[in-house]
């Protein structure tokens, strides 16, 4: 892509998403997500009508009577966007591509921070965090990412969830709202040290308001009847024939992307985080609106 087609490419996602986050999404996860805005501010002596959910019942032991804490509004978020670069979003059969989609997505949610004045910052991920833009204010910052969002390569071409997790929650010391934009073909899985280690997933969504939004094409889901036809995995780049004439081919792969649906939906479950599923074809808006409303 040379320099001229990407100023194209940037100024065009720019009109289509900066008008759909002004009119439809500005604000939103300042009222829609739970606890957002919300910092510490200080404790005093419990007063008669104050939450019980809010004693500090450390400073209540020592004084040997009720004290709560008391939070007070942020008068400006953080709002991180962790984006999947791997090998996998190079795929399409639809209107576009998933990283089209991905950076479309990305862009709509950052361009709504800059409307409240936030600030948004991105992490790009693969197998291994590939890179980290600073989140900063500003329209310009906002252009810089989808520039980054359309021309960005990594350098390695699997999928960790898990390590980006991991990035944000050493990166990010404060509560922040965070976006996972991926197609989960690698999921977050368990991590392998064993009895009484928390999961990475765990981890930053109770420090963090944590979202997922999966980016996938039909055919992730479904393969269609076209006879014998050579795949290729794109993170691997192993190659297999497939005869998807046969029903049993068909069924076995639906049968796969079914389970491992399943097996995102008991993840978004374990950790109460928000979450929504899109495919290449569907009309995103609706199911960011839907994501918001939860």
């Amino acid at each position: 892509m040379t320099s001229e087609e990407l100023l194209q490419r940037v100024r065009k996602i720019e009109i289509k998403t900066h008008g759909l986050s002004r009119n439809i999404f500005a604000g939103e996860y300042h009222s829609q997500f739970k606890g957002r805005g919300m910092a510490f501010s200080e404790v005093r002596e419990y007063q008669p009508g104050d939450d019980v959910r809010s004693i500090d019942w450390n400073v209540t032991a020592r004084m040997n009577r009720p004290y709560i804490k008391v939070y007070e509004e942020e008068r400006e978020l953080t709002v991180m966007l962790l984006v999947d670069v791997s090998g996998s979003r190079n795929f399409g059969t639809q209107s576009q591509m998933k990283r089209d989609t991905m950076a479309e997505v990305a862009a709509t949610l950052a361009f709504s921070t800059i409307e409240n004045n936030d600030k948004v910052g991105v992490i790009f991920f693969s197998d291994q965090v590939e890179k980290f833009i600073p989140p900063k204010k500003g329209k310009s910052h906002v252009l810089h990412i989808i520039r980054e969002l359309l021309s960005f390569e990594p350098e390695h071409q699997g999928t960790d969830i898990n390590a980006a997790l991991q990035y944000l929650t050493n990166a990010q010391k404060r509560r922040c709202t965070a976006f996972l934009i991926s197609d989960m073909v690698t999921s977050p899985q368990p991590s392998p040290q064993g009895r009484g280690h928390v999961d990475p997933i765990v981890i930053a969504s109770r420090k963090h308001d944590l979202s997922a939004i999966q980016i996938y094409d039909r055919r992730d889901a479904e393969m269609p009847n076209v006879g014998l036809l050579k795949v290729k995995d794109p993170e691997t780049g192993a190659r297999v024939w497939a005869d998807t004439g046969l029903k049993s081919v068909r069924e076995a792969y639906a049968e796969a992307w079914r389970k491992q649906q399943e097996a995102l939906e008991t993840m978004y479950s374990k950790t109460g985080m928000n979450h929504v599923s899109m495919r290449t074809d569907e009309d995103y808006v609706k199911k960011l609106m839907m994501l918001f409303h939860n």
